[in-house]
């Protein structure tokens, strides 16, 4: 029989056996018992003891003999990641993706909306679930396999809480109980995190996409954000912002587009602040300058584009420099070159190995790119781009529901949650889990 317990959790040390175990076999690191006792230096009746309590816990299963080298045959084991559901969904400036994933992060199925996220919480929150609701019924989910849901937001959060923290484009969203709503919606666990958070996770932990060392993630849309990790993991900072880069001050050189006064200069970012990365440089900045130069007829193919639809966006601009259109690749490069200096200043401090450019406007075209790259490597210390790979993002727009999966899986299966709910096989039901952080923690000593 497997390891049981009463109503009093298990050791830290038993726990972390159980989530180790469980990743080996969820990366197909290792398939067997022996496999599990060469990785981890168990013996075979601890392997045995703690293999058996997870299965019957309905988390693996036993799959099919291995081909014998020799010895004795042994059985392969799986992780059942289809004994569970985790939705998700990421929330931009102007719409949003919702999805359902299994216990794996695979998407299995998603959903895409228009909106603007600056109606407040309850317009919005209520079209997420209608999406949500949606999927579990397109694919058959019964609310019960529910392990979870996971939320990206594009502003600060405090990880801690799951609520929003004056996010500057999100009105009326400031400590709203984003994720006290849907646990009660869903019956279910529930975190929520930035967007870019989510996108740096889902790219940092996608199988088959390896990335080693430090990863600086940066998403260039609407505004602009960066996620960050260090030594494989996700750095939130103290209350859950670090890589809110968008709002940092840059230092203006006065010109603008062929000489022409730029109107970014002096703007006032919808932060409430001046000099802010993402009002010179973001999407939005870029469907305003893009307008100025319509309006002042510099640039006839962005005038077509006004007169046709009375505004124009940053994707225009990028469809038009595409096009050719020498104002509007004029204006990208002052946006990469402004990008490129934030991040040498990153590069600098934090010395990452991989730097992966996401969002719309990143995909404005190679020129973007090779701008933000050469500002980078000119001012930035030669050591610290020695080895350093600048490129795009490339899990696409689903990338966001990828790493909110994952972010609920590594909470559900963190030591400091675990021991919560793995004596009943499944999270779903399980609203109050997180209990705003608070709660017993698992006993460092015990059985291990």
């Amino acid at each position: 029989m497997g390891e049981r317990w009463g109503p009093d959790a298990p050791s830290f040390e038993l726990l972390d056996s159980y989530t180790t175990l469980l990743e080996l076999v969820r990366s197909g690191t290792a398939e067997t018992r022996p496999a599990l006792s060469q990785r981890t230096g168990l013996g075979r009746t601890a392997i045995a003891q703690r293999t058996t309590t997870l299965l019957e816990a309905g988390l693996l299963e036993e799959g099919e003999l291995n081909p014998s080298t020799g010895g004795r045959q042994a059985r392969t084991l799986r992780f059942r990641k289809d004994a569970g559901r985790i939705l998700t969904a990421e929330l931009g400036a102007t719409g949003f993706l919702a999805g359902i994933t299994d216990l794996t992060g695979t998407v299995l199925a998603v959903s895409r909306h228009d909106g603007d996220i600056a109606r407040g919480p309850d317009p919005v929150l209520a079209e997420v679930e209608a999406a949500l609701d949606e999927l579990l019924r397109e694919t058959g989910t019964a609310p019960d396999r529910v392990w979870g849901v996971g939320l990206g937001l594009p502003g600060p959060v405090e990880f801690a809480t799951g609520r929003p923290s004056e996010p500057p484009i999100m009105p009326g969203w400031n400590n709203h109980p984003v994720r006290d709503r849907l646990a009660g919606r869903y019956r279910a666990p529930v975190w929520v995190d930035n967007e870019v958070n989510l996108l740096c996770l889902g790219e940092l932990r996608t199988p088959g996409l390896p990335l080693h060392g430090d990863l600086l993630y940066v998403k260039i849309g609407t505004g602009i954000g960066a996620g960050i990790t260090n030594g494989g993991r996700l750095h939130r900072g103290a209350q859950g912002c670090a890589g809110d880069i968008g709002h940092a001050a840059i230092a203006e050189d006065g010109a603008g587009v062929d000489g022409h006064p730029s109107p970014a200069n002096g703007t006032v970012c919808r932060c409430g602040k001046t000099g802010c990365l993402e009002a010179v440089a973001g999407g939005a900045a870029l469907g305003r300058d893009g307008e100025w130069l319509a309006r002042g007829g510099q640039s006839p193919a962005l005038a077509e584009v006004l007169a046709g639809r009375g505004t124009v966006t940053g994707e225009d601009v990028t469809m038009a420099a595409r096009s050719g259109d020498h104002h509007a690749v004029q204006l990208l490069v002052h946006a990469g070159r402004r990008i490129g200096t934030m991040l040498a200043t990153m590069v600098n401090f934090y010395n990452p190995s991989t730097i992966l450019l996401g969002g719309k406007v990143a995909g404005a075209g190679d020129l973007f790119l090779a701008t933000i790259r050469e500002t980078i490597y000119r001012r930035s210390l030669p050591l610290s781009t020695r080895e350093l790979r600048i490129d795009r993002a490339r899990l696409g727009e689903q990338g966001g529901l990828v790493g909110a999966s994952y972010m609920v899986l590594d909470e559900l299966f963190s030591t400091r949650y675990f021991g919560r709910w793995l004596a009943t096989g499944s999270p779903a039901g399980m609203p109050e889990l997180q209990d705003n952080g608070r709660g017993p923690a698992p006993a460092r000593a015990g059985r291990a």
